[in-house]
This record gives C-alpha cells, sequence and structure tokens, in this order.
C-alpha cells in the first residue's frame, strides 16, 4: 500500500498504521464494520451534487464545490482525532475542517462559493464572517498551516481538487444586468449549498448504514398522467352526482388544455368547491411530462390541507399495495428544526449537551423531498428557499425542473410578499420552474413591481361566470356589541349540522366548551386545531365527513385550518369576523356540492373573540371592513376583492419601496444568508413548537422506536424516520413549550422537537385550559 499521509499520530497498533496510509472521512459504520475513506467519500459527493445541479445547468460547478467540501479532514489534527473519537465509542470530532475547502472554492471559483464549503454544517455565513475566515486561511492566518497541510495530503489521492480550468458560471448569469445579478446570484449560491449538502448527508448515510446511496430515478411523468386520469374516472363513477359536477369538468377540462403551454407563471381562478384539487394536479403532471419536468410540489397553508390532498392524492397516483413500486406521492409537513441553535431555553445541562452531542448526526434525518409528487406546507416550501441551515435547505435544489403549485395562494403572508415572489421569478426565470397559483380569492400580484412584465398566464377562461355559477350561500352578519362566542355557540347549538370557524386555537377550546355544554343527546360536538396530533385530526375530519355523509347530527368549531382545501359540505356556517379571503374560503364549506338552494354563512363579530397579531393582520382587517360587510359587499364579491388588495398592500407600505419585505431583498443582494433566515419568519413569532405524542398505546412502541433512532448518535437514520411521526405530532406556542419542560411535562429528542409526558384531551388535545400544574404549568 502506498504512502499517501503521514502524521506523527498519537495512536498506536492499527489505527496508527492506517493513519500513515489512509484518509478518512467517517469512523466505523456499526453496520459494515469499515471506515469511510475520505477520496470516497468526496467523490462519492462530487458525483451526487454533479446529478443534482446539472437540472439547473450548474452540475460542475456544484460537483467540484461537494468534491472540496471535506478536503479539511485531511489534516494531521482532524485525522488523528478521529481515531481517538472513535476508540471512546464515538462523538463529534471536534475539530474544524471548514477552511481548507473555503480556500479552493475562492481560488478555483468566486467568493460567494465559499459560503457553500463553510457552511455545510453550521449554516452559510454572511460575507464579511467568510472574508474573515478566509484571512485565516492564507499565508499569515492562524489556520494557514493545517489548510495547506490538508490540502497537500488530499491532491495526493485526489488530484481534481486543483481543477483546470476551473468550473464556469451558468451562462444565465454571466449574462444578467448588474441591477438584478446579485439576486440572481443570491438563488444560485442557495441551490448550490443545497445539492452540496444532500449529497453529503446521502453519501454519509449510506456510508454508516452499511449500504448503496440511494437516489431514486426519474419518474415517467406520461405514465403517472395515464394514472391519474384513469384513477379519477374511477373516483367519479363512485361519487354521488352533484349540481355543480358539469362546473368542474368545466374547470377540469380548461386546467389541461393549458397544460401545453410553455413554462411560466399560471393561474387558476376557481371559486369553492370548484374542484381545483383534481384540476391543479392534472395541470402540474401533464404540464411535467409536456416539458421533461422531474417533479411537482404543491404547497399549502395549513396541515390539514396537506393531510387531504395527499390522501387524494395517494388514491390516484400511489402504486397498487403490494405491488413492490416506491410511493409517488410524499407528504412532508414536519416542523422540527434539525438545525435549531437557539435551544429550548428550559433544558437542562444534561439535556442540552445530549442534543448537541447528536446534532449532526440528526440533520441526515432532514426531508429532501426524494419523490416524484411532494405535498407539503408553505412554510416548509419558502423556509428551504431563505433558510440559511443544512437541514432545511437541503431539498431546495429539488425544486429546479418542477412544476410548484401554490394551493390556496392568498394565505402568502404579506409582509413577506417581495422577496417571496422575487424567488418565484428566478426559479421561472433561471431554474426551469412553472408556478401555478391556485385559489379561490386570486392577490393581485402583477400589481406588485417584483412582477412587473412577467407573463399572466390564465387557466379558466371566464372567472367570473365560474362565481356565478357556482354561488352557493347567503350571508348574515351579526356585528352588534352584544355578540360573544358564549352567545354564538347556544345559537349553533341549536342546528342539527353546522360549523364554526374561530381565530385562535383557545377560542376554539373555549367554544368547544360551550358547544359541548348545549349539544343535545346523541349530537356530536367536535374539535379541530393544531393543538392536536395530525393522526388525530384525520380521524377528526373522517367521522365528520362520515356523520354528514349519513344524515347524522354533527357540530364543529375549528380554526382556520379547515377553511381551505378540506371537502366538507354543512348547511350552515358561523365565521369569526376576519379578512375577507379567509370569510369567503370558509363559506366554501357551506353548501359545497350545491344541493340546496342556498346555504347560510353568519359572520360575527364576538366582543371576547381573539385575533391574530401583526401589522399584516391589521392591514387585511382594516381593507376587508372598507370593502366588506352588511352595507358593503359579501365576501365573494370579484369587484370588491380587486379594490380589497391593492388597498391591504398600500397600508403596509410606510414609504415607496419599502414595506411587503423589501428589506429583505436588500440582505439578498448582499448576500447575507443568516440575516435574511432571521428577517424571513413564515409564522411571525416564530414561535411554534413541535410536539411528539403517543395518543394510543397501540403506537407506543413504533413512536418509542423511532425517537430511539433520533436520539443515537452513532447510528444516524434518513428522512424516513420523521416522516413517521408527523401522524403523532401536533404544535404549541414556544412559551407553552418551555414550561411543559420547566414542569417535567415535555422533554427534549432532537433539534426542537419534544415528546410529550403530560395529558391529552380525547377532543381538544393540548388542551390550554387543562394544564395539570398551573404553578409549573402557566398557559
Amino acid at each position: 500500500m502506498v504512502d499517501v499521509f503521514a502524521c506523527g499520530s498519537s495512536a498506536s497498533g492499527e489505527e496508527a498504521v492506517l493513519s500513515r496510509r489512509e484518509l478518512f472521512g467517517h469512523s466505523r459504520s456499526a453496520v459494515s464494520g469499515v471506515r469511510h475513506r475520505l477520496e470516497d467519500h468526496l467523490r462519492g459527493s462530487a458525483a451526487l451534487a454533479r446529478r443534482f445541479g446539472e437540472v439547473f445547468g450548474a452540475g460542475e460547478l456544484a460537483a467540484y464545490l461537494a468534491l472540496i467540501h471535506d478536503v479539511g479532514k485531511g489534516a494531521c489534527a482532524w485525522q488523528d482525532r478521529l481515531l481517538a473519537v472513535e476508540r471512546m465509542g464515538g462523538g463529534r470530532v471536534g475539530v474544524g475542517h471548514k477552511h481548507a475547502g473555503t480556500w479552493l472554492a475562492n481560488a478555483y471559483t468566486k467568493l460567494p462559493f465559499g459560503a457553500v464549503v463553510f457552511g455545510h454544517h453550521g449554516g452559510m455565513p454572511d460575507m464579511e464572517r467568510l472574508k474573515d475566515e478566509l484571512r485565516r486561511a492564507m499565508a499569515g492566518g492562524e489556520e494557514a498551516g493545517r489548510v495547506e497541510e490538508a490540502i497537500r495530503a488530499v491532491e495526493a489521492v485526489v488530484p481534481e481538487i486543483h481543477p483546470d480550468p476551473s468550473p464556469q458560471l451558468p451562462a444565465w448569469l454571466r449574462e444578467m444586468p448588474v441591477t438584478r445579478a446579485r439576486l440572481g446570484l443570491d438563488l444560485l449560491v442557495r441551490m448550490l449549498f443545497s445539492c452540496v449538502v444532500d449529497a453529503d448527508f446521502l453519501d454519509t448515510g449510506a456510508h454508516f448504514e452499511g449500504t448503496a446511496v440511494r437516489v431514486r430515478e426519474p419518474a415517467d411523468m406520461a405514465a403517472l398522467v395515464k394514472r391519474y386520469e384513469s384513477r379519477r374516472a374511477e373516483m367519479l363513477a363512485a361519487r354521488e352526482p352533484s349540481p355543480v359536477d358539469a362546473v368542474r369538468q368545466q374547470v377540469y377540462e380548461q386546467a389541461c388544455a393549458a397544460a401545453s403551454g410553455k413554462p411560466g407563471v399560471y393561474v387558476l381562478h376557481v371559486p369553492t368547491g370548484g374542484a381545483k384539487t383534481l384540476a391543479a394536479g392534472a395541470f402540474a403532471l401533464r404540464h411535467a411530462a409536456a416539458h421533461g419536468m422531474g417533479r411537482v410540489i404543491l404547497a399549502v397553508p395549513f396541515i390539514s390541507i396537506t393531510e387531504q390532498n395527499a390522501a387524494v392524492y395517494r388514491d390516484l397516483l400511489d402504486p397498487t399495495p403490494g405491488s413492490g413500486e416506491e410511493a409517488i406521492v410524499l407528504e412532508h409537513h414536519s416542523a422540527v428544526d434539525l438545525d435549531s441553535e437557539e435551544r429550548l431555553r428550559s433544558v437542562t445541562a444534561e439535556q442540552r449537551a445530549e442534543l448537541e452531542a447528536r446534532a449532526h448526526t440528526a440533520r441526515l434525518a432532514a426531508e429532501n423531498w426524494d419523490a416524484p409528487f411532494v405535498v407539503t406546507t408553505t412554510v416548509r416550501l419558502f423556509e428551504s428557499l431563505f433558510s440559511h441551515k443544512p437541514a432545511q435547505m437541503r431539498r431546495l435544489h429539488r425544486l429546479a425542473g418542477s412544476v410548484i403549485v401554490l394551493d390556496e395562494v392568498q394565505a402568502l403572508p404579506d409582509r413577506l410578499l417581495i422577496p417571496i415572489l422575487s424567488a418565484l421569478r428566478g426559479l421561472t426565470d433561471h431554474f426551469g420552474v412553472t408556478v401555478l397559483l391556485a385559489s379561490a380569492t386570486q392577490p393581485s400580484f402583477w400589481g406588485l413591481p417584483t412582477w412587473e412584465g412577467l407573463e399572466r398566464r390564465t387557466i379558466t377562461d371566464a372567472p367570473a361566470s365560474l362565481f356565478e355559477a357556482l354561488r352557493r350561500v347567503d350571508y348574515e352578519w351579526r356585528t352588534d356589541d352584544d355578540v360573544t362566542l358564549g352567545r354564538i355557540a347556544v345559537e349553533a347549538a341549536g342546528y342539527e349540522q353546522v360549523l364554526t370557524v374561530v381565530n385562535t386555537t383557545k377560542d376554539a377550546a373555549h367554544f368547544h366548551r360551550h358547544l359541548d355544554e348545549q349539544a343535545a343527546t346523541g349530537t356530536a360536538a367536535l374539535h379541530l386545531s393544531t393543538r392536536m396530533t395530525a393522526g388525530h385530526r384525520r380521524d377528526v375530519i373522517a367521522e365528520i365527513k362520515r356523520r354528514l355523509g349519513n344524515g347524522l347530527d354533527i357540530q364543529v368549531v375549528s380554526t382556520s385550518l379547515i377553511e381551505a382545501g378540506v371537502d366538507l359540505d354543512f348547511p350552515r356556517v358561523y365565521r369569526a369576523w376576519a379578512p375577507a379571503e379567509s370569510l369567503q374560503q370558509a363559506a366554501g364549506r357551506c353548501n359545497r356540492d350545491g344541493r340546496l338552494h342556498r346555504g347560510t354563512v353568519i359572520v360575527f363579530k364576538p366582543s371576547d373573540g381573539k385575533q391574530p397579531r401583526g401589522e399584516a393582520y391589521g392591514a387585511a382587517l382594516d381593507a376587508s371592513g372598507t370593502h366588506f360587510g352588511p352595507d358593503v359587499a359579501d365576501p365573494d364579491d370579484l369587484e370588491a376583492l380587486e379594490r380589497y388588495y391593492p388597498l391591504r398592500y398600500a397600508l403596509q407600505k410606510a414609504a415607496p419601496g419599502s414595506g411587503l419585505g423589501a428589506e429583505i431583498e436588500d440582505l439578498r443582494r448582499r448576500l447575507d444568508f443568516p440575516l435574511v433566515d432571521r428577517s424571513f419568519q413564515m409564522i411571525e413569532d416564530g414561535l411554534s413548537t413541535p410536539v411528539v405524542v403517543i395518543r394510543r398505546e397501540a403506537d407506543r412502541a413504533t413512536i418509542e422506536a423511532a425517537i430511539a433512532q433520533l436520539r443515537n448518535p452513532a447510528r444516524p437514520c434518513g428522512p424516513e424516520v420523521l416522516r413517521s411521526l408527523q401522524p403523532h405530532t401536533a404544535s404549541l406556542p414556544r412559551h407553552e413549550a418551555e414550561a411543559a419542560l420547566r414542569s417535567g411535562l415535555a422533554e427534549p429528542v432532537t433539534g426542537d422537537l419534544l415528546l410529550w409526558q403530560g395529558a391529552y384531551h380525547a377532543q381538544r388535545g393540548l388542551d390550554p385550559d387543562e394544564p395539570e400544574d398551573r404553578a409549573e404549568f402557566n398557559l
């Protein structure tokens, strides 16, 4: 064996011999018993990154950055420490290895791409930090000796770390006007970072699992279109006919016809109840097949919609059980932050140490969207675009060459519209993406400067005629000062089938108590909110559908999670005062199938009701009050909606060029990745914490086995483990999670994921009004 590396190692025996002859990237796998050779890891990661980057014309650059990302591990200090840690039973090496690759990236590409290498564990830095770290790697810097040593050792076995010629930038970036080039560069660096991180995670995971790297082959989209059409026909044949079926078929045919159009941004403007879910799926699959796109990504605002839509699309697309084929549809709404550095404050010192010890291997469980049809939330979609951390950005490169469907697009947060629209335009212009905006309440995005000059491709010929054909409800308004949640609950309890939608989880819990007290014998009073696990919500929605379908009494209170994409049909709906689009979406759960001449929607303003906080929400309420109400217009008035959105946006602009997230665009131009991440928070208070709940004893063994895998730093696991916990996960506000930790009602698992040890209400889940110990668990 040729000597390729010689260090003055303090190791003895076999370790000392090996350390003089080979470089290693990772310790022994508990499965195979062998170490991961560094050259194999670098070349394996480069091959994967090349494959990912070729989708958007940057395969060579992606491959090079992956090839050099771990060159720093060639230093003697790192190699010696790896063997020492292995002898001690495993753990973090604790010796930095980022500077050598960062130096190479700067030498052979451009400085900003050094952020990809430097940030592949802890997150991409801003440019000032990157320049400081690069100075440390250069001659005279404190890292210079280790950098030179590592490069010399690795170049002996991987000489291509010195490329000739250097990797080229994509042509579109080289030709872009300077005024737009910085935003283009920002998006390219993010995409390349995703390629490198996913490649690194996949290659590392395969080593520790003792298997080959698993990456799916491209799906046959044309075959999926045929399966979709065949199963849709079967689904419709099994349904009871509806008076609105002809309108739904019209929408579907128009979506199919539009799919042959060239890539770009499309609008599907369909009233609630217009079978938008089926039409959007058909457009996306057909468009992908027509243009050689590899993936459909459907993003929705609420977890409840991902659960329902994923179930619909699974029925239409997944292989027959027992066929041995891989599933087509991937549902991803896990809110676990595996990159979390700001650990929950209430964990003990021992718990904090354990979380930090397994932090790196835990990131291998991050989702990477390796599936032909992904159903996710808009939070998960856009955090992958605007984060700076590896686990969240791992999946970003999957957006390239895909069809992105933004369902219920009106729910995108106003305060982030400028960066969201800018990124979507960048994806369509340079990364082979088509975007479909689907909603009954289409916002006025083309009135904003970010989309000036962008072609608007419409799918439906005449939205106004569709809205008239699908007008199925009458509105009533209750706006007097004496309106309360309790009075509305008493009124609602007098109807056999009724839905009430309120604005907060606490209001939902309070209203349910009132409703439960008033409900007649034999009437089910049910509750829905994110304080319930996903599986619990799914069970409740199924029970609601069963009772409605069988004509049984059913009274439901829910937060807004029910009012978009959840296919329910009540004769009477109450909606607490909210922005106009929410009022219209709630109305979409009333007389949905048009079996009544008119359903009834009551909009009420409870004096004791709560409203979400935030400037954007306040502006939406103010604009709604101006254009909608008993003496103005109903929420489904299209002309009023066209006036509503410009006013809503204008109320949030303090000065020209400000508001709607415009400041984030300036941070993107500066390539300040950490500050962009901190500024871009889809959930405004950023304080939602995922909590795993063992709701049924029958699920205990499965849940505890998954948690044990996540907690084991010596046996990294892939994304499938977190996927398995999604049905058992609920959400708590961060301050409540902290209180639960202090009182022993929850314990940390990994990242910011908690395991619940307290009570779980059979109907309300993590009930804010029923803590076990009010002295400690103060909600």
